[in-house]
């Protein structure tokens, strides 16, 4: 019976995946539906930015606290626990939508009580990847994870917005409620297989307390990862700025129509890039992986910078937006192959603590950054309208052109710099590789 539960495995991920990307479009849809009612509600934009403080804060604040839960306890569990409690918050909006008293500080709330379980079951849904699905294959279905992720930033606007004038707002949060129904349906229906050191439950080698730090110090101690972590943590902190401020650069030279088209590309290139890595799986030394479309899409950030024209605007965010599943696909493959299984909870939730953090810091300082520094420098008759100006043009949003351009040439030289550092660059060699050792099938 053990042989042929462990040799279904796979089943077992596409079944859990299924649930997750399921649930992960319908929580979109709620998100886009919110926001766009608390924007008609108060006609602040200040208000509807706090939605996404809201959404970030408690993955950052939460993410020591969720990675020692997720070593601790059984991680299929965890995921349907986590999707319960989403799906619990989202009923309690629902009753107050459908009773008229939703109010728009209830939707602050939803957001950080979603975000909280989301804090909890994101790096539980990482770690379990590598109990499911072979080394060799961890690529493609990091791939498929991207893929989930990509359907849902695709489909979840499109669909939000045709179906909020038909069934409305608790519609919305209904249908939202159902796919965590069926998430936790796919959990309670398949059986993971738990790493050893789940199991030995020995709590006298560490404290719980201890475990809040431990996925820092695990990582400090590995120079390899920590150098992978703060590279990705500047490639979140580039893409941050890059959502702030791809909509205004936009507007700038064109119209809501364009912009509309311009995501809806965006969008595509991250939906090829998730179907590529899935069929692909990446190259056989994944920090190639890392490295080259890093570099990639540098160059693609320094043609979306380089004219206030929407096709090269268009081209490249299309071409860096290919790029994200490969990086993020071929960097999470690594730490899952390099990490032992029981400690991936702590590490990947140090990891999404970094990686939130570093998002949160670019669309704090992006705004800022721009009114007070590069969007005068590209004013008419300011200092670089004469060189610079001549090759980007100067006027509104070139300022932002201008910090496209120089971030996509931070993004070429990281790489280069990073690949320099034999510690980083040899990572896959240095560190072992982390065999689950899997002591027996849950089979409660």
């Amino acid at each position: 019976m053990r042989s042929k539960i462990v040799s279904d495995t796979k089943v077992v991920y596409l079944i859990t995946w299924f649930g997750q990307s399921l649930s992960l479009v319908g929580s979109g849809l709620t998100s886009f539906a919110l926001g766009v009612w608390v924007f008609e509600r108060s006609g602040s934009a200040t208000l509807f930015a706090l939605i996404g403080l809201c959404a970030v804060l408690p993955r950052i604040l939460l993410s020591p606290l969720a990675g020692a839960i997720v070593d601790r306890w059984d991680r299929r569990w965890v995921m349907a626990l986590s999707d319960a409690g989403a799906g619990l918050s989202t009923l309690a909006a629902i009753l107050l939508a459908f009773s008229n008293r939703f109010e728009i500080w209830h939707v602050y709330l939803l957001t950080v009580a979603n975000s909280a379980f989301n804090a909890v079951q994101w790096p539980a849904y990482l770690a379990t990847t590598s109990l499911l699905v072979s080394k060799e294959d961890l690529g493609r279905a990091n791939g498929l994870i991207q893929f989930g992720q990509a359907a849902a930033e695709i489909l979840s606007p499109a669909l939000a917005g045709a179906l909020v004038p038909l069934i409305g707002l608790g519609g919305i949060m209904l249908f939202d409620c159902l796919t965590f129904i069926i998430a936790v349906i796919s959990l309670s229906i398949v059986r993971f297989p738990k790493p050893e050191a789940l199991l030995e439950n020995d709590e006298s080698a560490d404290t719980f307390w201890k475990q809040l730090t431990s996925g820092w110090v695990y990582i400090s101690r590995r120079k390899g990862l920590l150098g992978l972590l703060g590279l990705l943590a500047m490639v979140s902190f580039f893409w941050g700025v890059i959502g702030a401020l791809v909509v205004p650069m936009v507007i700038s030279f064109s119209s809501s129509q364009a912009l509309g088209a311009l995501l809806s590309i965006a969008g595509m290139g991250m939906l090829a890039g998730s179907l590529g890595m899935s069929a692909w799986g990446g190259p056989r030394r994944r920090i190639h992986g890392v490295l080259a479309f890093e570099i990639f899409s540098g160059f693609c950030v320094m043609l979306m910078g380089a004219r206030a024209s929407f096709w090269p605007v268009a081209i490249g965010a299309f071409g860096a937006h290919v790029t994200i599943a490969v990086v993020y696909g071929c960097n999470q493959a690594i730490w899952q192959s390099k990490v032992e299984p029981g400690s991936q909870g702590r590490v990947f939730a140090a990891q999404q603590m970094a990686d939130r953090a570093s998002g949160a810091l670019a669309y704090l300082i992006a705004g800022p950054l721009v009114d007070r520094f590069f969007e005068p420098l590209m004013s008419e008759g300011r200092v670089l309208s004469g060189n610079i100006g001549q090759l980007i043009g100067i006027g509104a949003g070139r300022g932002i052109g201008l910090l496209f351009v120089v971030m996509g040439m931070f993004k070429i030289v990281l790489p280069v710099i990073v690949y320099l550092q034999p510690q980083i660059r040899l990572v896959e060699d240095e560190l072992g590789n982390a065999t689950p050792t899997l002591a027996r099938q849950d089979a409660e």
